[in-house]
């Protein structure tokens, strides 16, 4: 792994992280880290409130998000002789003609002033509704049924992925920011549900296309260890093969652990570092204080 250490994708207790900024900032200090970023995930200009239905509120409340700014920006003073802390938002991807749209953009957040934005694809929006790929395995299994089941009762699984990458390649397209999150978030519950196969040409088309769109947005795709730090997977995003398409087409990474515990701020760093070594990788990049700060691997 590097000697300096970096992370920007950070949850905390104003979404759905276990610990305040505070604790998370402490943690860092401790564990020798350099920069650290917070990335409450975010739905501005919408209200999460629309999806309170199906789910608990897991994005900032729409009061709060002046409220979360202030105290990421209050404790970057605070600790800026241990620590370069950024204000960031995991900015939400979502169109609807009913529940309205959010597009992670540096024009829609700028009242925040934020150092940076990690766009992001949890919702899949359908005719027939939407639902959030890397909710709990049941909820999942359960949307699929009632979303994508074909004539003969069994799912069209192919239809499901499709539509996710569809979904990240318009983010991609509309979207202004710096990150792409977790960028095949989609795999999150197959290992349970088995409703496509990573394999098919169809589904390494659907990693070739969104490869190219991250290439021509100009971002940075992270190598996320969260799904390993919550034991849903025992694998990073992307997988190693779109790990390879990304290198392809000369889009730079990052390594984030998608913290929502103050104790794994650095979750599987080495086993990220070595899947990006493998793909080729001999340089991580952060957006940092406004510059694109390049590490060696």
């Amino acid at each position: 792994m590097t000697k300096e250490k970096i992370n920007l994708h950070t949850h905390t207790s104003f979404c759905d992280g276990k610990n305040t900024v505070e604790e998370m900032v402490l943690s860092a200090i401790n564990s020798g880290f350099t920069v650290l970023g917070f990335s409450s995930h975010c739905f501005y200009p919408m209200d999460p409130k629309f999806y309170l239905p199906f789910d608990s509120l897991w994005h900032i409340p729409a009061d709060q998000v002046k409220v979360y700014a202030a105290e990421v920006k209050r404790l970057a003073q605070k600790y800026s002789g241990q620590i370069k802390l950024q204000l960031g938002f995991e900015a939400d991807f979502f169109e609807s003609s009913v529940y309205g749209s959010a597009i992670p953009t540096k024009e829609n957040y700028a009242v925040f002033e934020p150092d940076y934005l990690i766009g992001a694809v949890h919702f899949v929006n359908t005719d027939k509704g939407f639902y959030t790929v890397d909710h709990k395995t049941e909820f999942v299994k359960e949307n699929l049924i009632k979303l994508y089941s074909k004539g003969d009762g069994s799912i069209d699984g192919k239809k499901a992925v499709c539509d996710y990458f569809e979904a990240e390649r318009a983010l991609l397209q509309k979207g202004n920011f710096e990150i792409l999150a977790h960028p095949d978030l989609i795999r999150k519950r197959n290992g349970d549900l088995h409703f496509f196969d990573e394999e098919e040409s169809w589904y390494k088309e659907q990693l070739k296309l969104t490869a190219k769109a991250v290439a021509k947005a100009g971002v940075i795709a992270e190598i996320n260890t969260g799904a390993m730090a919550r034991g849903s997977m025992n694998d990073v995003y992307p997988s190693a093969q779109f790990l390879e398409y990304l290198k392809e087409l000369g889009v730079p990474v990052c390594i984030s652990s998608d913290c929502h515990e103050a104790d794994k701020l650095d979750f599987a760093f080495d086993f990220a570092a070595d899947r990006a070594k493998k793909a080729g990788y001999d340089e991580l990049s952060y957006p940092v204080q406004g510059k694109i700060v390049h590490i060696k691997l």
